[in-house]
């Protein structure tokens, strides 16, 4: 019996070597690509967010009815309900594509039976912030966004 298990023990050893090495090798093929293609891990992170970001698209009609009047408010330049309405969302997690701070933001919208601002925000981007280029709709507080395909229907 200690015979196979010392046996055991040099092929886990000869197993675990082996695997190290493939880590190594894979760990400096990826520098070698990054390096080639001159892409950061930010960079790589960032495309992921703006691939990831466009691809859940929802349509404005798929919302729920405090987001669509969310949305509407968004065009007219307001009155919104909540003073924080407007400032400028810094996109630190970058789930959205990168742009210049002031180019993001956010808005309310409102949750019924909420005793505060809730989870769900919009998030536009553009200049100026009545024709944005693009919005997003998140309802768990900014932990997932969807692209509002159908963004600027009605308010060309």
């Amino acid at each position: 019996m200690r015979q196979s298990t010392q046996g055991l023990g040099r092929a886990s050893a000869a197993w675990l070597a082996r695997a190290a090495a493939i880590a190594v090798l894979v760990s400096s093929a990826g520098v070698q690509a990054k390096d080639a293609f001159g892409t950061s891990q930010a960079g790589r992170a960032a495309a992921a967010a703006q691939s990831v970001a466009q691809s859940r698209e929802v349509h404005l009609a798929e919302l729920p009815a405090q987001a669509q009047a969310t949305h509407r408010l968004i065009f007219k330049g307001g009155p919104f309900p909540y003073s924080k309405d407007g400032s400028v969302f810094s996109n630190r997690e970058r789930q959205l594509p990168r742009h210049a701070r002031g180019y993001w933001r956010e808005y309310t919208v409102i949750t019924p039976g909420s005793r505060d601002r809730g989870a769900r925000r919009i998030v536009c981007g553009g200049v100026p912030p009545t024709r944005p280029e693009a919005c997003y709709y998140t309802d768990d507080h900014y932990a997932n966004f969807r692209r509002i395909a159908d963004s600027h229907a009605g308010h060309e």
